[in-house]
């Protein structure tokens, strides 16, 4: 296995189909952020170390977001310019000739893809004078359009037909490939023979040899962004993708579907994920002293906020996400926040009901449900690493924040404080108790 690759980025087409988004098909924004760096990005994660981008079409303009993006990425850049964009893409992959002499990866600046691709490629064993090509075998991949699809033909691991017209396939071409410098000679060679200026001509050259070997990509995600109908696809995918299998019942059912369409208006603006940790806490600054408040609109006004910043507090990591800013800061930051604010939120319950109404009993539950709050997220990284497995299957049940505070919301619409804090206090605490004994029984 390699531990680090080269990368080849085919970015020179005009993308006509999609001028409606933008006039530069690569720098066509997609939930925040331009196609080829969320490209550039996945293959960074994959172990692409350095980057040979090949610019054609609004050249200069594309070039310039490259090397922005390089030096907030921390990415080694090198361009390489296409004259001849309006020709067969084969003619900038075989520009890159004299840069590249071991294998590389080459993948192009309009697919998207999930980083297992590239992770598995790097582990295929390739001939000195081949290339591997990463094939979709799902036919009935609904994110395919099979009209415009390069097809393949695979018969006993080797790619043996190539073509968007051949009638008798079984998988598609992803445009991802690991190569060797053979990939030149062989699109050389097509455009001398058949005058082919195509990447899929070179290729064919190579698979009438046998020298194109097939991985099967089973059910990664990939997608050609050709099109507006293909962009509205990819974002629908990427938003799918933000649920998160250790999320509770609340957060599944209620709060992600929610937080999602916020995120959606969110990720194309300035805002970033420690923005809306910190509103997401002033929120539930407000709604705690609404809760301290007599009378029962204070506590409806609480719950109504308690909530929103429920669901608001989900959106600091769909945004980290889809704009690859993850930090462990970040998480850090959100986590301290969540813990102020839970205790906010239940001490004001708590001076609620210890002003109108149960002194003592009042304050003994508030002490319990805070105690209990606050053991249940400290309990919640070892318990859900241990779960991960069920989580995913969907065996188990996640009791957490979310449930926490709906639990708080609803007590506070019912105008039941107390009741509200006592279900907390034993819930929460017998929560925690029960995490103990998994975890302790794993061991």
């Amino acid at each position: 296995m390699i531990d680090s690759m080269k990368c080849l980025v085919i970015a020179a087409g005009r993308g006509s189909r999609l001028v409606e988004e933008g006039d530069s098909k690569p720098l066509t924004p997609l939930l925040g952020l331009p196609i080829i760096e969320r490209v550039m990005v996945s293959a960074e994660r994959a172990g692409c170390g350095e980057f040979y981008v090949v610019t054609g079409y609004q050249g200069e303009k594309v070039r310039g977001f490259v090397d922005r993006m390089a030096v907030e990425r921390g990415f080694k850049i090198t361009h390489i310019i296409n004259d001849e964009w309006e020709k067969g893409n084969g003619l900038s992959v075989l520009k890159a000739k004299g840069y590249l002499s071991e294998p590389f990866f080459l993948i192009m600046g309009d697919h998207l893809f999930d980083t297992s691709i590239l992770t598995g490629l790097k582990d295929v064993d390739i001939r000195d004078d081949g290339i591997v090509l990463a094939v979709d075998m799902n036919r009935w991949n609904r994110l395919v359009d099979v009209e415009d699809a390069t097809k393949v033909r695979v018969e006993g691991g080797k790619v043996v037909d190539i073509g968007k017209d051949i009638k008798d396939y079984n998988g598609f071409d992803t445009g991802i490939f690991l190569c060797t410098p053979s990939i030149f000679t062989a699109i050389e060679r097509s455009i001398k023979e058949k005058g082919d200026t195509s990447l899929t001509g070179g290729v064919k050259v190579l698979s009438t040899e046998g020298r194109v070997s097939a991985f099967n990509i089973k059910d990664s995600f990939w997608i050609d962004i050709d099109d507006k109908t293909a962009l509205k696809k990819a974002e629908a995918v990427l938003l799918e993708g933000l649920r998160k299998p250790s999320d509770g019942p609340v957060s599944r059912y209620i709060n992600r579907p929610l937080s999602i369409r916020i995120t959606r208006l969110l990720v194309g603006t300035q805002i970033t994920p420690n923005h809306v940790s910190l509103f997401s806490f002033i929120l539930c600054l407000i709604s705690a002293f609404f809760f301290s408040l007599p009378g029962y609109y204070g506590l409806l006004t609480g719950a109504i906020l308690s909530q929103f910043a429920s669901i608001i507090d989900g959106c600091d990591g769909e945004i980290a996400r889809l704009k690859f800013v993850e930090s462990d800061f970040g998480g850090w930051f959100d986590a301290v926040l969540d813990r102020y604010a839970d205790a906010f939120l239940l001490f004001g319950l708590t001076w609620h009901v210890f002003s109108y109404g149960q002194s003592f009993a009042g304050l003994f539950v508030g002490f319990m449900a805070i105690i209990g709050s606050f053991m249940n997220s400290y309990t919640a990284d070892k318990y859900d690493s241990i779960m991960k497995e069920r989580f995913e299957k969907g065996m188990e049940i996640r009791i957490g924040r979310d449930v926490r505070i709906l639990m708080i919301s609803i007590g506070a619409i019912l105008n039941l404080p107390f009741l509200t804090l006592l279900l907390i206090a034993v819930l929460m605490n017998v929560e925690t108790i029960r995490r103990v004994i998994v975890c302790y029984t794993d061991e």
